[in-house]
C-alpha cells in the first residue's frame, strides 16, 4: 500500500513540475535596450569617437541579457532600431562591442540573424 501511495505522489509531483515549469520568456524589453544604446546613436550614424556613456550602456546590455531569450530579444530590438535609422552604418554597429571591450553573440546590424543565437 505504501509503494502505491509513493507512486501516486511521484506522478502528482511530475504533473506539478510540468504545469508550473516556467516558459522561456525574455526578461529584457526593447525599452531597456533602446535606453542602453541611446548614448551610442551619434556614433552608430557618424562614427568617430565612442562616448563613454555609450560603452556603459553596451556593457549593461551584456550584463542584463544573459539567457538565450534575452539575447534574442536584445538582438531583435537592436536590429529594428538599426533599420529605423536611415543613416545607421552597419560597420559602426558591428565595431561597437569591440570598441567597448565586450563580446556580443550577435551583430548590431539591420541584417543580424537573431534566431541563430544559442546559449
Amino acid at each position: 500500500m505504501a509503494i502505491h501511495k509513493l507512486k501516486y505522489v511521484v506522478v502528482v509531483l511530475m504533473y506539478m513540475v510540468v504545469i508550473i515549469a516556467p516558459v522561456a520568456k525574455a526578461d529584457v524589453d526593447c525599452g531597456q535596450v533602446v535606453s542602453f544604446i541611446a548614448p551610442c546613436i551619434n556614433y552608430l550614424m557618424n562614427g568617430g569617437a565612442v562616448p563613454g556613456g555609450c560603452c556603459d550602456g553596451v556593457k549593461n546590455l551584456v550584463l542584463l541579457a544573459q539567457t538565450t531569450a534575452d539575447k534574442q530579444t536584445a538582438c531583435n530590438c537592436l536590429k529594428a532600431q538599426a533599420a529605423a535609422i536611415s543613416t545607421f552604418k552597419n560597420a559602426n554597429g558591428e565595431a561597437l562591442p569591440g570598441k567597448c571591450g565586450v563580446n556580443l553573440p550577435y551583430k548590431i546590424s539591420n541584417s543580424a540573424n537573431c534566431d541563430n543565437i544559442k546559449f
